[in-house]
């Protein structure tokens, strides 16, 4: 067993279990980390629980230390300096009349490696940006290419419920999202009121379908004809989580009942 938390790399990196090597980092606090290459830090997401051996993908890093004022000082100087190098980086894209767009940038917390992000419609050759990068920088250049959603991830937003997008906040993987998903927990199939700020299909729908396809349940489906102590009609309309029918009653009524009716 392990006694591991949730550190999200960075300021929108991935979220990842770490080993928390006996140390007790408060929700909310920096940490430094042994990531893939070398040092890194994050921000620790969790409380710390206990996990099985199988439940871990290997392998497991550990959590080097709690931040300490120095630390942050150190972050905080890559933040500042990470706007200078954005700059510049978009500047030698220009140059080199690239077809992609830069979204973020990322120093490792010792410097020694600069991660670029990028959006582009198709496949771009950068290896001449990445000489130049790297020999202005003095560091291990890397270029990623993301999609729509890890944009919205990385650039963060309010999404249409009025609280922060997911992805920014606390979602640790994207899931697969379909359009039967919206139809299912009766949602009006218009783009621009199931679509999240990426222009994909919100990500809530994906985590909140197993709830939705539990609570459906135990209800009729649309078009089924059915008999209450309130009317008798063809169902036209569920609202599962008000736990309401709406039924069309053989002279036209529209009657809303109570499901289960008392």
């Amino acid at each position: 067993m392990y006694e591991v938390i949730q550190v999200r790399l960075r300021e929108a990196g991935k979220i990842s279990y770490f080993s928390t090597n006996g140390l007790r980092p408060t929700v909310g606090s920096y940490v430094i980390v042994q990531a893939d290459r070398g040092l890194e830090y994050g921000m620790a997401i969790s409380d710390p629980e206990i996990v099985l051996d199988a439940e871990i993908e290997e392998p497991l890093r550990e959590v080097i230390r709690i931040a300490m004022p120095q630390d942050m000082s150190q972050i905080e100087k890559n933040n500042k300096k990470i706007k200078e190098v954005m700059t510049t980086c978009e500047e030698k894209i220009r140059e080199h009349k690239l077809p992609m767009k830069l979204v973020q940038a990322e120093y490792s917390f010792d410097r020694s490696r600069i991660v670029f992000y990028f959006t582009a419609e198709g496949r771009v050759d950068f290896r001449e940006l990445i000489k130049d990068l790297a020999t202005l920088f003095k560091a291990r250049i890397e270029l990623r290419q993301i999609g729509v959603r890890d944009e919205a991830r990385f650039l963060g937003g309010i999404g249409p419920c009025g609280r922060a997008l997911c992805c920014a906040s606390f979602l640790k993987d994207f899931e697969p999202v379909s359009i039967k998903m919206a139809k299912e927990q009766n949602l009006p199939l218009n783009p621009t009121k199931i679509s999240g700020l990426c222009g994909r299909l919100m990500c809530c729908l994906s985590y909140e379908h197993a709830s939705y396809k539990k609570l459906m349940k135990n209800f009729p489906k649309e078009g089924d004809k059915i008999k209450t102590k309130s009317a008798k009609g063809k169902v036209v309309g569920v609202n599962a989580l008000m736990g309401r029918l709406m039924i069309e009653t053989e002279d036209g009524r529209i009657v809303e009942v109570s499901w289960p009716e008392k």
